[in-house]
C-alpha cells in the first residue's frame, strides 16, 4: 500500500463517526477507572500521613496481619481487576469498533 493510499485510509478512519465515539467511548472509561484508582491510592496515602495509628492496628488480638497489610493486599488485587475489567473491555468492544471502521476505511480506497 503506498504513502498515499495510507493517508486516504486515515482521513476516511478520522472522518469516520464511529472513530469519534470509540476515542469517547474508550477515553470515558479509561478515565474512570483512573480516578478510582488514583482515588484509593492517594486515600490509602492520606489515611497513612493524617491516621497512622489506623494502618498499625491489627486486624484481631494476636494477629501479625496490620490493617495496613491488609488494605495494601485488597489495592493489589484490587487494581488488577480494574485491569482485567479494561482489557475484557477493550478486547471485545473497542476492538469490534476498531476493526469495523478499518474495514470500512479500507473498502472505501479500494
Amino acid at each position: 500500500m503506498s504513502t498515499a493510499s495510507q493517508s486516504a485510509v486515515y482521513a476516511r478512519i478520522r472522518s469516520n463517526p464511529r472513530f469519534a465515539e470509540l476515542v469517547r467511548k474508550r477515553q470515558g472509561f479509561a478515565t474512570i477507572l483512573s480516578v478510582i484508582v488514583l482515588t484509593i491510592f492517594y486515600g490509602f496515602f492520606m489515611v497513612v500521613a493524617f491516621n497512622p495509628q489506623l494502618i498499625g492496628q491489627r486486624l484481631s488480638e494476636g494477629s501479625y496481619v496490620t490493617v495496613g497489610i491488609a488494605a495494601e493486599l485488597f489495592m493489589f488485587i484490587f487494581f488488577w481487576i480494574l485491569t482485567a475489567v479494561y482489557v475484557k473491555r477493550a478486547n471485545s468492544e473497542f476492538d469490534d469498533i476498531t476493526t469495523a471502521i478499518v474495514n470500512d476505511a479500507a473498502k472505501e480506497v479500494k
